[in-house]
């Protein structure tokens, strides 16, 4: 991986964590998807070896720092989806995008939503909403355009 693609991941994942943590109304803010955890996934399937779990670590550090309660939580969440993706990212990049978002993509997501819910128990802080669980939803239904957008610019095909 080249000088200039190390720029395009670190500058995408920048943008994900702005839409990430840009203040949205209430209503909106229950549909909106993960966007630095699909960034991360992307670059894990696209180049593992450029990121590996350093990317899923400080970006869900950097996660924390904006929204976590719990210093941390995003980083071993994120870092866990971070190893099965990179662990298994030669399976998952032969898949169309659609088949992606279904099979491995939407699991993944729910998996970051049950670390986050297990940790936010265990430390005091539950939300037991069942709002909680949409954006997992939207990710998977968002993964094959922002896929296309980010492989665009990185060049690759996922």
């Amino acid at each position: 991986m080249n000088v200039d693609s190390r720029a395009r991941l670190l500058l995408s994942s920048l943008v994900a964590l702005i839409l990430t943590v840009l203040p949205l109304p209430p209503w909106l803010d229950v549909v909106r998807p993960a966007f630095l955890v699909l960034t991360v996934i992307f670059w894990s399937i696209s180049a593992p070896r450029a990121g590996g779990l350093a990317i899923g670590f400080f970006a869900g550090l950097a996660l924390d720092v904006f929204q976590g309660p719990v210093l941390g939580e995003h980083a071993l969440a994120l870092s866990l989806i971070t190893y099965i993706v990179v662990r298994e990212h030669q399976r998952i990049r032969s898949k169309p995008a659609i088949q992606q978002a279904l099979v491995p993509i939407f699991p993944l997501l729910i998996l970051y939503e049950v670390v986050l819910f297990m940790i936010d128990g265990w430390t005091g802080h539950p939300v037991t909403s069942p709002l909680r669980w949409v954006h997992t939803v939207t990710g998977a239904l968002i993964w094959p355009p922002a896929a296309a957008i980010l492989s665009y610019g990185a060049g690759h095909r996922v």
